[in-house]
């Protein structure tokens, strides 16, 4: 291959590695070559002579809801961009077996850094633990310190949401929130409420969802029966579906009756019908962010990436002022 590019076997040897170094026109001249050759690197092999795998490994737990999904997706995106590759080890159970035998997984492939998607407040109770022998980030904040943590702000998304329908003229205000042990239900039923109290806006319990349309839209049919709000904040986009599917079949209108607010703006928020007023959470800066973090880690500098992402407000037609 060094013969047919006319460089050195170490320049071949750089352009494996991502070197800074090379000249664009000697980079592609290798990457042509290897082209045409069909080649394809031997990972193993090279992190046997050069001791690194760049591989990055990926701890989740509910990977199939859309936030985790979503996260997973990002940082695979931006670790392929820094030269990275990614290993997920999706756990079905977050008991403390599950969770070693997903560590014992990705360690048996030499992984350099590891990001732990847990949602569940459990999870971070065994990882406490558990002993993790390389750089790692968590993507949520809890109060177990158990190293560098990247997160969106859902405390200020959720005061986004709430403040919002406030503002608008709502006074009877409901929240459908998340499952009780999830790290981010948590966070914005508590942003709801902190809201509720420095705008001095009385309010009742949340109830407790568990994140499916299906719960959107009993809890919905429940709450019509007595119909004494005017919004509803929901913590993610498809309990929020659900409940415009209930307030709909009960022949009221969004948002002349009932305003609705999600949290998340999944791909099919903007073609509800209404289209759907929700918090926005940047994934792909999630992922850029937490590639960089751990990539500082792996090749010590400044670590500037631990700040909390702010979520945005996105309003659609969901929402309006109440008609009374």
């Amino acid at each position: 291959m060094a013969r047919l590019a006319g460089v050195s076997h170490q320049t071949v040897s750089r352009v494996l590695n991502h070197h800074p170094s090379l000249r664009p026109e000697t980079k592609q001249r290798v990457l042509d070559v290897m082209a045409e050759l069909q080649y394809k690197p031997n990972r193993a092999a090279r992190a046997l002579v050069t001791s690194r795998s760049r591989t990055l490994g990926i701890l989740a737990a509910s990977s199939t809801q859309y936030g985790p999904a979503s996260s997973i997706a990002a940082i695979e995106t931006a670790a392929r961009a820094a030269g990275y590759w990614v290993s997920t080890a999706n756990i079905e159970s977050s008991d403390a077996a599950s969770i070693a035998d997903g560590l014992e997984h990705l360690a048996a492939q030499s992984i350099e850094g590891l990001v732990v998607i847990a949602p569940q407040v459990r999870v971070f109770d065994t990882l406490a633990q558990l002993s993790i022998d390389v750089p790692f980030v968590t993507l949520q904040t809890t109060d177990r310190d158990l190293g560098p943590t990247l997160s969106v702000d859902q405390i200020a998304g959720a005061r986004l949401a709430t403040r919002h329908l406030i503002e608008l003229g709502h006074r009877n205000i409901y929240h459908l929130a998340g499952p009780q042990d999830w790290i981010e239900a948590e966070a914005r039923m508590r942003g709801f409420l902190d809201e509720m109290s420095a705008q001095d806006v009385a309010t009742t319990a949340p109830i407790l969802g568990d994140w499916t349309a299906e719960f959107g839209y009993y809890a919905g049919r429940e709450l019509l029966t007595v119909r004494d709000f005017t919004a509803i904040f929901a913590s993610n986009d498809q309990m929020a579906l659900g409940l415009m599917h209930a307030v709909r079949d009960a022949g009221l209108d969004i948002p002349r009756d009932v305003s609705i607010v999600g949290f998340d703006d999944i791909p099919e928020a903007a073609h509800f019908w209404p289209p759907l007023t929700t918090v926005r959470q940047d994934f792909a800066e999630i992922g850029r962010r937490c590639v960089a973090l751990l990539i500082g880690a792996l090749d010590p500098s400044a670590l500037e990436h631990r700040q909390s992402i702010v979520p945005e407000l996105i309003v659609r037609g969901s929402t309006g002022a109440p008609s009374f």
